[in-house]
């Protein structure tokens, strides 16, 4: 990967020169990033559309490409099932077999508050005191990307600084919100988000909101679609830690005529212009990441048509023209091992962060546990794969997918493991789901769960973080436990990872702060500890 192999396995000792804490420097790094004043803002806000730019470009880094690899790629995309590397970074020893290693965790962190490569909470507050009342349509957009992008925080780390942000304690640290508080807070931000927009949804945009929209060219209505839908999502995360917060959240995102994303056109990813992927790099140039093994036993047991929409045919000798996936947390001796297995395909230069596809599936399990305005459970599920298809072009085959109710993820077998047979899955081991695709009303709750998490797992490819985290909320879809597990007890191998813990950066520069954050987790600050929502 061009040298970059030998500055990650350097960047865990590095880490407290080469870059410092979200907290170090505070309040240097939350003024103005552009030098100026709130009046210099005030006539044309051309540097308010920078700032917001700014972060929609910061929800998921994508420049440069190896913040992305550290930030989400060898974290969520591994730890979701989507996504392998071949590389033995540390000597085999990091993320993927839960050798947490801090100085790429702190990619996940720094990129929310500031970093040289990205900034998502100081220009977005910035924003937030000079259009509250002066242009409410960017304060609601400033709302919603602020939830957006913080939420992946918290579904990370736990606690996060959120509605404390900037606030000093009296022990001179920054105070975090438990992710308890941070999620009343992101629900209390996006109301007051779609509030401002529903009068506004059918009118014309202004020119400013419009410059400052890198998803839907400025489109009030397909904004408060995804605010709304963004709702509904962050409603069913918390179903499981507090079951009546969730149906009044949920049940207000769907009180809002056609007020969620539903068609593959909405979908919520940021245009970056001529910008390359960086999944494209890491996949392509420095074949970093292949595909994950369950990604090829559901979509090849399912007979998915969206198979080659996603991967690339393995070019391994042994696996010539298949689509072969690696599993998680294995024995790699080199990285020319598994080099050749199933890349990705080129994505386009859009962040997908969410898909109307999705939608339907939230709507799809609101109404399984009855919530009021979700509709039928099955209309909202076939809708959902509907959706998807249309997404890529497959919607010829959407009908008889819908209808299969015999397919199932296939057997995983690894022809080039170091031990022969240690990393395959056969059927009948209890990693090896059964769940087919046909909608059934006569199953039990926990069966249609499975099956809409699974489909949704399928549909919001290639977001990781968003599998992991419903992953760990549900169980499903369910996924090949790692093989060796380098945590030293601390993560336990079948509940696979459930969090990273606080980079050690943050209890060098907030150690008051950090001291009391660690106090709203269930244990120990370490990857086997459950997030407040993460209910078993």
């Amino acid at each position: 990967m061009n040298n970059l192999n030998k500055y990650i396995l350097s960047i865990a000792a590095a880490a407290s020169l080469a870059v410092s804490g979200c907290t170090k420097n505070f309040e240097d790094f939350n003024k103005n990033p552009y030098g100026a004043s709130n009046d210099d803002l005030l006539p044309d806000y051309g540097l308010v559309v920078g700032q917001l730019k700014e972060a929609q470009r910061s929800i998921y880094v994508y420049q440069p490409a190896w913040v992305t690899q550290l930030q989400q790629n060898l974290m969520g995309d591994v730890f979701g099932g989507y996504m392998m590397t071949p590389t033995p970074f540390s000597g085999n020893s990091n993320n993927t077999n839960y050798d947490l290693v801090d100085g790429w965790n702190l990619y996940a962190l720094n990129p929310a508050y500031s970093s040289p490569e990205a900034s998502v909470m100081a220009p977005l507050w910035n924003v937030q005191q000079i259009t509250k009342t002066a242009a409410p349509d960017l304060y609601a957009m400033s709302k919603i990307l602020q939830v957006e992008a913080m939420h992946r925080v918290s579904d990370i780390f736990g606690p996060i600084m959120y509605s404390k942000y900037k606030i000093r304690s009296e022990d001179g640290g920054y105070d975090y919100d438990s992710q308890q508080e941070a999620y009343n807070n992101f629900f209390k931000d996006l109301n007051e988000a779609i509030t401002i927009l529903t009068p506004l949804r059918a009118k014309k945009s202004t020119p400013t909101f419009t410059n400052a929209d890198m998803v839907y060219g400025g489109s009030y209505e397909k904004w408060l679609q995804f605010g709304n839908s963004l709702r509904l999502r962050l409603a069913l995360r918390i179903v499981k830690a507090d079951a009546a917060k969730a149906k009044t959240e949920g049940e207000a995102a769907l009180a809002i005529a056609d007020g969620l994303l539903s068609k593959a056109d909405d979908n919520f990813s940021v245009n970056i212009g001529a910008t390359i992927h960086p999944l494209n790099t890491i996949s392509g140039a420095w074949e970093d990441i292949r595909m994950g093994a369950p990604m090829e036993s559901i979509l090849k047991g399912y007979n998915d048509p969206r198979l080659p929409k996603y991967f690339l045919p393995a070019e391994d000798s042994m696996v010539l023209k298949e689509f072969k996936g690696i599993r998680n947390g294995i024995d790699i001796d080199a990285k020319t091992r598994y080099q050749k297995y199933s890349g990705l395909v080129t994505l386009p230069s859009k962040l997908q962060l969410m898909t109307a596809a999705e939608a339907w599936f939230l709507k799809a399990e609101a109404a399984a546990r009855g919530w009021n305005g979700a509709g039928s459970a099955k209309d909202n599920y076939e809708s959902g794969i509907s959706t998807s298809f249309d997404q890529y072009n497959l919607n010829a085959n959407a009908t008889s997918y819908i209808n299969d109710a015999v397919s199932t993820p296939a057997p995983y077998i690894d022809p080039k493991s170091v031990t022969p047979g240690q990393n395959d899955v056969k059927a009948g081991d209890p990693w090896l789901s059964t769940i087919t695709i046909k909608w059934d009303d006569g199953d039990s709750f926990e069966k249609k769960l499975e099956r809409i998490i699974t489909q949704k797992w399928i549909c919001i490819f290639p977001d990781g973080q968003e599998a992991w985290s419903e992953f760990r909320r549900t169980g499903y879809p369910k996924l090949f436990p790692v093989v060796i597990n380098n945590s030293g007890g601390k993560i336990s191998t079948t509940v696979f990872v459930r969090r990273i813990n606080i980079p050690p950066d943050e209890y060098l520069t907030n150690p008051k702060g950090v001291e009391r954050a660690l106090k709203t987790l269930k244990g120990p600050d370490n990857g086997g500890t459950r997030l407040w929502w993460d209910v078993q």
